[in-house]
């Protein structure tokens, strides 16, 4: 069995249709740590210098001045029920997939999925 095959459970439509996309060196202004009932901790609020893209940003990848650590893009990934999804890293209670029929990918909530398993 893969581990890494799971099917969506829970719809996901992203609220955020120009997501922040950032490269390592780049610097961003740091906002307001994400505050919310999910179990999504150390997402920051950040805007791009110029001002013309925001969104959050894991904790992880922002140094104290401000400096991105590594690529990165905020870009959501919209499913629906009954769709799989290959799972290829998690942070912060979100993971980034790829839907296993097209070459779609992007972040989805950890409970909006759950493992495949095949009969």
């Amino acid at each position: 069995m893969n581990n890494n095959i799971y099917i969506v459970i829970k719809n996901h439509i992203s609220n955020y249709p120009n997501p922040i996309k950032l490269t390592k060196g780049q610097s961003v202004i740091v906002g307001e740590a994400y505050m919310g009932e999910e179990n999504w901790d150390n997402w920051i609020y950040c805007h791009t210098e110029d001002l013309k893209l925001e969104g959050w940003v894991p904790e992880q990848i922002i140094d104290t001045c401000g400096k991105v650590l590594e690529d990165y893009v905020a870009k959501e990934l919209n499913v629906h029920i009954g769709e799989l999804l290959f799972k290829q890293k998690e942070l912060n209670g979100w993971f980034w997939a790829q839907k296993l029929n097209s070459f779609n990918e992007g972040w989805i909530p950890n409970e909006n999925v759950q493992v495949y398993q095949q009969d």
